[in-house]
């Protein structure tokens, strides 16, 4: 009242002060008139004094006017309205406080039934005079009149009457401020009838004292007090902001409605019997059950009319509400089911979770997800919860609801961009949050765009939540910099596939070092091969202190390269890297020059990791595992005791690291040809080792043809690349072209003022060309030029490239490729013949196919890859000897590569496969000879690398720069080398690894195998038929096969060479006879020490960095000395007498090899 005034009085003065100024504004218009000058006349005095004093502010306090609002809430009708209704939580407060007073009165009422003992005395208060009630053969008396006149219930009474008043005051408060303008709408419905009926009466019987002991249905207040409930619960949720269930809610009203119809026919029936045989409440509780329940014993059975109408009334009641009821419970479960439940607070404060985001739920994905997750002891604990806006199909819910997945996943059918659907899921509570890509959409640019937003959303809601995020285009990435953990598919993947060029089968090293497994797959075949590549394919990186380290504890103050070779060969474990800590400054193979320190983190590859790692001496082992392998043939003796599954033994020698740290070969016998030895690896750096230069120009090199002519001169150097190809880019030091190409030479098959070359075979390469085959020039492919024209290649072996595209490539990929040497494209595609031989493909060292972005929205997601493997298997077909490599959308439909229905080694590669499926191993399709030989990768491979990042934060930096992605300066890179006839007197790994260490300081990481020898045919896979009949008939089969399979072979033959012969191209360099399904090749990932070398295998290597001097290898037999003890070790070399060094006993002490016998 006291605003209303001030506002009044305030307008009054503002309009005051407006009429004055109307009035001066007059006058000064006559003024303005009589002026001859200016016609503007000065301001009076007290105009110009106060200006002076308060300047600007007069004039705008003058004009401004005090505004207030919400006035329509001032009002007493409006104010109780908020308090009683529209505030949250003093309506709260209300309708608990209704909840209590119904509940109350319903104890009131049982507690009065339970003491009026004795219906016969049932009359009106204080009268003298008993009424006949009788009619209809039933005495009504009891009915109509209870006893509240004893002392006992006369209290009771007391505590009734003022609850009533409580409830219709309150009640006619409600009705008064809800009323919306319809007198019999707000008064004839059941909730105001009821209160009435249950209130007036005890109001009236204080003003009317014989109608104190009247009968009032107060039992009825039990519907009261649920709609009560009902209005609390859906306060209590506005009020606490947070999404209750509904489904929960349901059924607390549920069993409320049931609470209520059995509490109904209790009283009521309990009531009408007082003028029959007068049963007590308990009894009609019995009757109640037992009738409800539809058991119907039969031993209390209600005796008048008006009890059993009563009976009929409420299950009639109960057959029309509980259906009701029960409907509505069945479609929120159903609702519940499609879009799962809410993560509880509380289990979200007392366990750890994780969170998945996703477009769509992949079968594969998740499972994929999850097997790679769980398969750490660390994450037993963990809960993973899913959410995505998608539901999810039948068979991801199959599996979901197997007790092994249903007691740790949970489904949310929400966006990652609404707030209420994160807090369901509880990400702010969260361990980490995967963002997922779905490949399954022909534009990626598109799905990327979600995932970025969903970055977005998760860090906004919960910035302390680790984001691991997972995007599609390397020109997105820097929307999502901020995320702990991100991986590029197409950046790893064009980089993958580059490095598989280098070093074949590297995608499948890769692939098989970031997915968890203990090495046991394949251990039940019968094939050898298959048995040592399941074991190897058990290895992992693993990273551990030195301080903490039992491998390498013992090596501190040695080089890295002295404690790698030596861990090796004592504990089968491989030192590759070094780091500061856990993410940053890792190196890979640092060199000798590193000296290891206690605070180092190393980076090591093992079977398991060294705390799950039992040690036993090796004598003792020793005598142990002789008697197990002197039965195997030799040849399954090919790895060291630590492949086992679990908890490992390793052998622990007794001499100490220095007593063995110089050794050396035994020499072959003095009747045969001299062979070089093996330097010793040195314990520490000694400077007077010469660099060998790892990329200095030779003869041969300055004379080679760079391919664009006849220019005689290389003109490369070593640089950063001066175009970015996006944003976010890591630059790589290249070698380039000192003068960017010109466009119209970036085209192979195009004869421009420069040159006027149109085939490959015109351009004349010093070596094989690598073809990449791909539908867009997208940015991606950038990544794939970096790695094949690193610094760490030497100039002689770079390999040209050809992009043959489907579509015209912009002009920023050319203004971003011009400056690489020997980078071409061609607009072609691989399902035409002439686009494949002008490009080179007879000539070609490898062809990568690479997946069609437009194939992957195909109705059925496994048809996305029909189209590419229907036009390699045709391009194999028709070039048998060209390294064909593909990618794929599916991981599965690598078994259609380089398909053959009669393939018999295909076929048990199947069996093997459906019985390591069958054992829930995640790998079971590394068995398949393509991925085993590097001929097909998929990008899907890879999520395994974000998913291992959350326990091991240091694998996407590792393997970036195991890809050559990024550097760390004193890193070393990857590269192979191919055993020649010249290296097999090495004879074993652990002897190779010694020779990389001491000669060049590379670290042996593994083998790429090659065995040449036929596939089984179909007489080694089943049993020889006992009728000669039968047997005559397969013989005749595959003699039919064989000249079925020459004769179109011999076809083939002539439709490629008739068209070599029409495009003008030599028919010499056609070969169609080497064929690559006679020989099958697998990955060795680190191998045991005594693993026999043979002849073509590819070792990977990770060599220093240039910069790191190393020793060099005795080649000359001058250098070789003959110890006392029967070994051999290099020559002393000439050193002044200030700079030779006194050596120790254990230095001279060598370590006997015993020469093993050729089999």
């Amino acid at each position: 009242m006291y605003q209303n005034i001030r506002h009044q009085a305030h307008q009054a003065r503002v309009r005051q002060e407006l009429g004055l100024k109307r009035l001066e504004i007059n006058s000064i218009s006559a003024n303005m008139a009589d002026s001859p000058v200016t016609g503007v006349p000065p301001l009076p005095p007290r105009y110009r004094f106060r200006d002076l004093i308060l300047g600007e502010y007069a004039s705008q306090d003058e004009d401004r006017v005090q505004v207030e609002f919400y006035v329509n809430e001032n009002t007493f009708k409006e104010r109780l309205q908020i308090y009683f209704i529209k505030n949250q939580r003093s309506s709260l407060r209300i309708r608990l406080f209704n909840l209590v007073i119904k509940l109350l009165s319903c104890v009131l009422y049982v507690t009065r039934a339970c003491l009026d003992v004795d219906p016969s005395k049932a009359k009106c208060h204080d009268c003298t005079i008993t009424p006949n009630y009788t009619w209809m053969e039933i005495n009504w008396a009891p009915l109509v009149w209870v006893n509240r006149s004893s002392p006992i219930t006369r209290p009771i009474w007391g505590i009734q009457v003022v609850v009533a008043i409580i409830s219709f005051l309150e009640t006619i408060l409600i009705t008064y401020l809800s009323y919306k303008g319809s007198l019999v709408q707000s008064v004839f419905n059941i909730r105001f009838l009821l209160e009435m009926i249950n209130t007036v009466p005890f109001i009236i019987t204080i003003f009317w004292a014989p109608l104190r002991n009247l009968f009032v249905p107060v039992f009825l207040n039990c519907w009261l007090a649920k709609s009560a409930l009902t209005n609390m619960l859906n306060d209590l949720n506005r009020a606490m902001q947070r999404s209750q269930s509904a489904l929960a809610q349901q059924v607390i009203i549920l069993i409320a409605t049931l609470l209520c119809l059995v509490f109904t026919s209790i009283c009521g029936i309990q009531h009408f019997e007082r003028a029959g045989k007068n049963i007590n409440m308990f009894d009609s509780f019995w009757f109640v059950i037992v009738t409800f329940s539809t058991v119907g014993y039969g031993d209390i059975t209600p005796e008048l009319w008006v009890s059993k109408a009563m009976v009929i009334i409420m299950i009639c009641v109960a057959l029309i509400i509980l259906p009701i009821q029960f409907e509505q419970m069945a479609f929120l479960w159903m609702e519940r089911t499609k879009q799962g439940g809410s993560y509880s607070r509380q289990r979200a404060e007392s366990e750890n979770h994780v969170v998945v985001c996703a477009t769509q739920l992949q079968t594969d994905v998740i499972m994929d997800f999850l097997n790679e997750f769980y398969a750490h002891p660390k994450l037993q604990d963990y809960f993973v919860v899913l959410l995505a806006p998608s539901e999810l199909d039948n068979n991801l819910r199959r599996i979901l609801s197997v007790p092994l997945w249903a007691q740790r996943v949970m489904y949310i059918q929400g966006s990652a961009l609404k707030d209420q659907d994160l807090v369901r899921a509880k990400v702010d509570d969260a361990e980490g949050c995967f963002i997922l890509a779905s490949r399954n959409e022909a534009n990626p640019a598109a799905v990327d765009e979600h995932t970025i937003l969903r970055a977005w959303a998760v860090k906004d809601f919960a910035p302390n939540c680790p984001l691991y995020v997972q995007i599609l285009k390397p020109e997105n990435k820097f929307h999502v910099k901020f995320a702990e953990h991100v991986v590029c598919e197409d950046e790893f993947k064009f980089a993958l596939l580059a490095n598989n060029c280098l070093c074949p089968a590297m995608s499948t090293f890769i692939t098989l070092l970031l997915h968890t497994s203990r090495g046991q797959e394949g251990q039940e075949s019968s094939e050898e091969w298959q048995r040592i590549y399941g074991r190897c394919s058990g290895n992992e990186v693993y990273h551990i202190r030195l301080a903490d380290s039992k491998f390498f504890g013992e090596y501190e103050g040695k080089s890295f390269t002295y404690a790698s070779f030596h861990a090796h060969k004592k504990y089968g474990v491989a030192l590759v890297a070094i780091g500061k800590d856990e993410v940053t400054g890792i190196k890979l193979n640092p060199g000798p020059k590193h000296i290891m320190r206690k605070g180092d983190m190393c980076f090591y590859m093992a079977i398991t990791k060294e705390e799950n790692s039992a040690f036993i001496l090796a004598k003792k082992q020793h005598e142990k595992e002789k008697s197990k392998f002197s039965t195997q043939p030799r040849s399954t003796r090919t790895h060291s005791i630590i492949a086992g599954a679990g908890t490992v033994a390793l052998e622990l020698q007794r001499s100490r690291p220095s007593n063995a740290s110089n050794h050396a070969l035994l020499s072959p016998p003095h009747n045969s040809d001299k062979r070089p030895s093996i330097a010793d690896v040195m314990e520490t750096f000694e400077p007077e080792y010469v660099p060998i230069p790892l990329d200095e120009p030779s003869e041969d090199e300055a004379d080679q043809h760079d391919g664009r002519g006849d220019v005689a001169v290389l003109d490369y150097v070593q640089d950063y690349p001066p175009v970015q190809p996006y944003i976010g880019y890591t630059s790589m030091v290249c070698h380039l072209m000192k003068e960017k190409v010109p466009f119209c030479c970036l085209q192979l098959n195009n004869p421009c003022q420069h040159n006027n070359f149109e085939y490959a075979h015109h351009y004349k390469w010093p070596n094989k060309s690598i073809i990449v085959a791909a539908e867009y020039a997208t940015p991606g492919l950038y990544n794939f030029i970096v790695p094949l024209r690193s610094q760490c290649r030497p100039k002689r072996e770079l390999n040209p490239v050809v992009f043959l595209l489907e579509n015209l490539p912009d002009e920023r990929f050319l203004e971003a490729i011009c400056c690489f040497p020997m980078v071409y494209y061609m607009v072609g595609s691989i399902n035409n013949l002439d686009d494949l031989l002008r490009a080179g493909i007879i000539h070609a060292n490898n062809v990568v196919v690479v997946d069609k972005e437009s194939s992957k929205a195909a109705a059925e997601d496994y048809m996305a890859d029909s189209g590419t493997i229907v036009n390699v298997q045709t391009m194999f077909r028709l070039f048998p000897s060209t390294s064909i490599i593909t990618e794929l959308t599916n991981p599965a439909n690598m078994r259609f590569m380089q398909f053959r229905a009669k393939d018999f080694q295909a076929l048990n590669v199947a069996k093997l496969e459906k019985k390591e499926k069958e054992k829930g191993s995640n790998l079971a399709y590394m068995f398949r000879l393509p991925f085993a030989a590097g001929r097909v990768f998929s990008a899907s491979m890879l999520d395994t690398l974000l998913y291992q990042s959350f326990v091991k934060e240091y694998m996407i930096t590792l393997v970036r720069l195991l890809l050559g992605l990024g550097h760390t300066p004193g890193s070393g890179h990857l590269r192979s080398m191919r055993v020649t006839e010249s290296d097999l007197w090495i004879r074993t790994y652990g002897r190779l690894y010694q020779k990389q260490c001491s000669s060049s300081c590379e670290i042996p990481i593994g083998i790429y195998r090659t065995e040449r020898k036929p596939l089984v045919g179909m007489e080694a896979t089943v049993r020889p038929f006992q009728r000669r009949k039968t047997q005559r008939r397969r013989k005749d089969y595959f003699d039919e096969e064989t000249r079925s399979q020459n004769s179109e072979r011999e076809q083939l033959r002539e439709l490629v060479k008739s068209r070599v012969k029409d495009l003008g191209l030599p028919e010499e360099h056609y070969d169609d006879l080497h064929n690559r399904r006679s020989s099958l090749s697998y990955v060795l990932i680190n191998p045991s020490d005594d693993t026999r070398l043979e002849l073509d295998d590819v070792i990977y290597l990770l060599r220093p960095d240039a910069s790191v001097p190393c020793a060099s290898t005795p080649t000359d037999p001058d250098e070789i000395s003959l110890q006392e003890d029967g070994s051999i070790r290099p020559a002393p070399r000439n050193r002044s007498p200030e700079n030779r060094k006194p050596q120790s006993n254990t230095e001279e002490t060598s370590v006997k090899i015993e020469e093993e016998t050729q089999v």
